[in-house]
């Protein structure tokens, strides 16, 4: 069994491993294995009987946790279990708090940190009262906006006779007579004089993300965002296909305007809205939308891609924005992108784990025909002015990796095979393959990005 989110191996025991059992309380819970490798295999471990005795207390006296700590045999070789339980208050290891996201341990710090600390007392960011607020903060023609859009769905109780403060009670918006952070990010006039970076970056890109030609700043409430943006990227930032049948010109989008709503929706309602602004890139071939913010404790990235349960971290924004039919409230909006991205003709969307948040991208059908075009010239293998540039032959596969690492430089072996769907080692041949055929290369290791040096075209 390899590691999962609930599962970690390490071969021998070093004390800076009480930070994976601070994290597994933080976060669902978990098992720790002493002296097993990466894959679960046992290698033995020889200092048990000590490690038996001072573990417990250890984690004890650091934590003030209790964990069992279990011997185990197998074919003749010992091992260590330690079980940690989820606990309901926070656990720190000397001062720092630690969480558990997929495979990987985390040190919360700032923004998460806070986010975690409110959790744990029972609330969430957006539930807390906002002191220096008041009913002149709220912008009453995005309140309007949004009374007709839930009208419309038919999700709004009855607000009939209301006053602004009134509805916003209705709506859990208030709290002990004060306006909730949750309403001035959703109907505020300015809610960047309360809170940094409420707005969507836009950005106008060439081939990668050294080549911006210009961008935009789109300020506001999330009412405003919600439409100003994509009002900004078909005036802007996005080409259209042109097509003409007979006399009648037709414009055809160059990405699912479904994808769109759905990616920049996803990116206003679950992210950190302490941390940096929603950062949408527009390339010749892709684009990309990230939000800061950690995925919820047991969701991963391969879960967003097929039916998962709601975890907003916003809840009260969330709620508000189903009311208006914006969003579901069943998880579907990742789902919602993949199906309109295949329905458009295009490849399924990346998402991954990047800088602290979470990126979605999308290709578009230009880059899409690239490889089938390319694909079909080759037929096993490139032109030979190309393959002779390059110093061989290139696959299918591979210009599908290449394609994967162009959209996101730094995304790692493993998540490359998760795309996909095939096993790491094939990835790693493929990688291996490219880089002695002088088209990719890895800058500063494993924790540094991938650099085409040469993309194949029909040329």
């Amino acid at each position: 069994m390899s590691e999962t989110q609930s599962i970690e191996y390490k071969q021998s025991w070093h004390d800076d491993y009480l930070k994976w059992i601070c994290g597994f309380s933080n976060s669902l819970g978990g098992k720790l294995y002493i002296g097993k490798k990466d894959n679960g295999q046992v290698t033995h471990l020889a200092n048990y009987t000590q490690l038996l005795d001072s573990l417990p207390t250890k984690i004890r006296d650091l934590m003030g946790i209790i964990c069992d700590v279990n011997l185990q045999e197998e074919n003749g070789l010992f091992f260590i279990e330690i079980i940690v339980l989820p606990y309901s208050v926070p656990v720190s290891l000397r001062g720092r708090y630690y969480i558990r996201s997929g495979t990987t341990n985390l040190e919360l710090t700032r923004v998460e940190l806070n986010e975690f600390l409110l959790k744990k007392a029972g609330k969430t960011w957006d539930d807390v009262p906002e002191e220096n607020a008041t009913i002149e903060d709220i912008d009453q023609t995005s309140l309007s906006n949004f009374i007709f859009d839930s009208t419309l769905q038919g999700r709004l109780p009855d607000v009939e006779g209301l006053n602004t403060f009134q509805l916003l009670e209705k709506l859990q918006l208030v709290s002990n007579s004060k306006l909730k952070r949750a309403a001035l990010i959703l109907f505020g006039k300015n809610p960047s004089r309360f809170y940094p970076n409420i707005q969507v970056k836009i950005g106008r890109f060439g081939k990668d993300g050294s080549d911006l030609r210009f961008h935009e700043i789109v300020e506001g409430n999330l009412i405003h965002i919600l439409k100003e943006v994509p009002n900004q990227l078909n005036y802007k930032f996005l080409t259209k296909e042109i097509q003409f049948e007979g006399l009648q010109r037709i414009e055809k989008e160059q990405y699912p305007t479904q994808a769109i709503r759905e990616m920049l929706l996803n990116a206003l309602v679950h992210r950190t809205y302490m941390g940096a602004p929603v950062q949408l890139r527009v390339f010749d071939e892709s684009i990309t939308i990230w939000n800061e913010g950690l995925l919820p404790s047991g969701i991963t990235i391969e879960a967003l891609k097929i039916d998962h349960n709601s975890k907003p971290r916003n809840p009260i924004i969330a709620n508000v924005c189903f009311l208006a039919g914006y969003i579901d409230s069943w998880g579907r909006g990742t789902l919602k992108i993949m199906n309109a991205c295949e329905e458009h003709g295009l490849p399924q969307p990346i998402i991954t784990e990047k800088n602290g948040g979470i990126e979605v991208s999308i290709m578009s059908k230009i880059n899409n025909n690239l490889g089938g075009q390319i694909g079909g010239q080759i037929g096993g293998q490139i032109s030979s002015a190309i393959g002779g540039a390059i110093g061989g032959a290139i696959t299918e596969r591979q210009l599908e990796i290449l394609e994967i690492i162009k959209i996101n430089p730094k995304i790692s072996r493993k998540e490359i095979a998760k795309h996909l769907e095939i096993a790491e080692s094939a990835i790693q041949k493929h990688l291996t393959s490219l880089k002695n055929k002088g088209l990719l290369q890895r800058i500063d290791g494993t924790r540094g990005y991938w650099h085409i040096n040469i993309y194949p075209t029909n040329s």
